[in-house]
C-alpha cells in the first residue's frame, strides 16, 4: 500500500498524461522476466514506478509479492456503487534484452514509431491502460470499480495474474496485449509433455545385448508428426483452425561406444477450445500404446507438464459489446475480429469467471531482435479504453 503518496496533495497533479511519454518511462526500466533469463531484473524496479504513479491518480494500490522480486500491483479506483466493476490486465515482464538491435532500454522515435524492448509486447498495453483509468476517473468515482491488475511473469508462467485473482475479481475484463486494435476473441492453449523411451545400456560392440532408446524414440518421432498431420485435417476451430503438434527437445545417450538407455523427447500440443488436456493424454498414449504392440522392444513413459486451457470469448458478452462499439468509434469502421495462436492471461481470467477479450497496440516484433508500437495506434487504443472503462463503469 501507499497511502503517503496517494494522499499528497501534489501527487494529486497529471503526471505523463500522454501515453507515449509514459510508454518512454516504462520501457526504459528494466523487467526481464528472471525465469527466462537467469539474473533478469524482475518487475520489482517498474512495480516502484507504477505503484506511485497510480497513486497518485487516485488509486488504492495493493502490492502482491509471494514470490520475493517478482511483485504485481492492483491499484482500484472505487466505485460509488451500482455500476459494473472493469478489470484492465497487463504483464510487466519482458523477454531477454540480449542481441536486442541496439539499446533496448533506449526508446526511439522514428516515423511515428516508438523502437524499444516491450513498446509492442507490451508495455505499449500497460501505459494506455493506466492513462486511461487515471482519465476516465479523474472527474470522479464511476459507478462501478475500476481495476488495473499490472502483473508480473506472464512471459513464463503467469504466476502473477494466478496471485491476484486469489483475492480479486471483477464483472469483466480487458487483457490489454497487442492485437494491431482487433478484438481478439479466443487463443489457442498448449499442453506439455515429457515422454521417455526406455531402452536398455550396453558396449557398443553388444547389440545382442542392447537396446538403443534412441532409435526407438526415431518411430515415435514419425508417429508424432503423422499425428499432426492428422490433427491438421481434423474439425477446425472457426478462429483458430485446428491444434498442433510438435517435438521441442530430445535428450539421450551417453557416449559414442554405449548404447542409450533412455531418450527423453519433450513435446508441445498447442490445442483449441473443446479440446481438453484429459483427452490430449489418451491421444498420445494411444499412438505410445500402438508403438509398443507393433515395436519390438519399445517401451514408454509419458509424464504430463505444465498446461494452460485455451481461450474462447462470449462475442455477446457486455464487455465486448461495449468495447466493439467504442473501437468503432474511434476506428470508424467495424473492428477485426480475430484469435491468436499463443496463449495469455485470458485464459485465467475466464477460468476464474470474469468475462474477457484482448485488445491492444498495433506494432511488430514481439521477442524479436527489434520491436515497435505504432504511435497513432497508442493514442486510440488510450481513447478507446478511456470511453470503454467510462461506458461500462457508469
Amino acid at each position: 500500500m501507499l497511502p503517503e503518496t496517494a494522499s499528497t496533495p501534489a501527487a494529486a497533479e497529471p503526471l505523463d498524461s500522454d501515453p507515449a511519454t509514459l510508454l518512454a518511462k516504462l520501457v526504459a526500466i528494466d523487467s526481464v522476466n528472471p525465469d527466462l533469463v537467469p539474473g533478469g531484473a524482475g518487475e520489482t524496479a517498474i512495480a516502484d514506478f507504477c505503484g506511485p504513479w497510480l497513486a497518485a491518480h487516485g488509486f488504492e494500490i495493493h502490492r502482491l509479492e509471494r514470490r520475493p522480486g517478482r511483485p504485481s500491483l492492483v491499484a482500484i479506483a472505487h466505485g460509488t456503487g451500482g455500476g459494473r466493476s472493469l478489470m484492465l490486465n497487463g504483464h510487466l515482464d519482458t523477454v531477454s534484452l540480449a542481441d536486442y538491435d541496439g539499446d533496448p532500454l533506449d526508446p526511439q522515435i522514428r516515423d511515428g514509431r516508438m523502437y524499444g524492448r516491450g513498446t509492442f509486447d507490451m508495455k505499449g498495453g500497460i501505459a494506455a491502460m493506466m492513462v486511461a483509468a487515471a482519465r476516465a476517473t479523474a472527474r470522479g468515482p464511476l459507478r462501478g470499480d475500476v481495476v488495473l491488475a499490472c502483473v508480473a511473469d506472464e512471459e513464463h508462467g503467469s504466476s502473477g495474474t494466478e496471485e491476484v485473482l486469489e483475492s480479486f475479481t471483477a464483472d469483466a475484463a480487458i487483457v490489454t496485449e497487442p492485437s494491431h486494435l482487433e478484438v481478439t476473441l479466443a487463443h489457442k492453449g498448449f499442453a506439455w509433455f515429457d515422454v521417455r523411451i526406455e531402452g536398455r545400456a550396453a558396449h557398443g560392440s553388444r547389440p545382442d545385448l542392447g537396446i538403443d532408446a534412441i532409435a526407438k524414440a526415431g518411430h515415435f518421432l514419425v508417429a508424432l508428426e503423422e499425428l499432426g498431420h492428422r490433427l491438421a485435417q481434423g474439425p477446425a476451430h472457426p478462429l483458430l483452425g485446428t491444434g498442433t503438434v510438435h517435438a521441442s527437445v530430445i535428450r539421450g545417450g551417453e557416449e559414442p561406444s554405449t548404447y542409450p538407455a533412455r531418450c527423453r523427447v519433450t513435446l508441445e500440443r498447442r490445442t483449441v477450445p473443446g479440446e481438453s488436456l484429459d483427452g490430449v493424454e489418451r491421444e498420445l498414449t494411444a499412438v505410445l500404446d500402438h508403438l509398443t504392440a507393433t515395436v519390438p522392444d519399445f517401451r514408454y513413459r509419458l509424464t504430463p507438464g505444465l498446461h494452460r486451457e485455451p481461450f474462447e470469448a462470449d462475442p455477446e458478452a457486455p464487455v465486448v459489446r461495449t468495447l466493439t462499439h467504442h473501437a468503432e468509434q474511434a476506428l470508424g469502421h467495424p473492428p477485426v475480429v480475430r484469435a491468436e495462436p499463443f496463449w495469455t492471461d485470458c485464459a485465467l481470467l475466464d477460468r476464474a469467471g470474469i468475462p474477457c477479450l484482448l485488445f491492444g497496440v498495433d506494432g511488430e516484433g514481439a521477442h524479436a531482435a527489434t520491436e515497435y508500437v505504432d504511435l497513432a495506434s497508442l493514442d486510440r487504443l488510450t481513447d478507446i479504453l478511456t470511453a470503454t472503462v467510462t461506458d461500462f463503469c457508469s
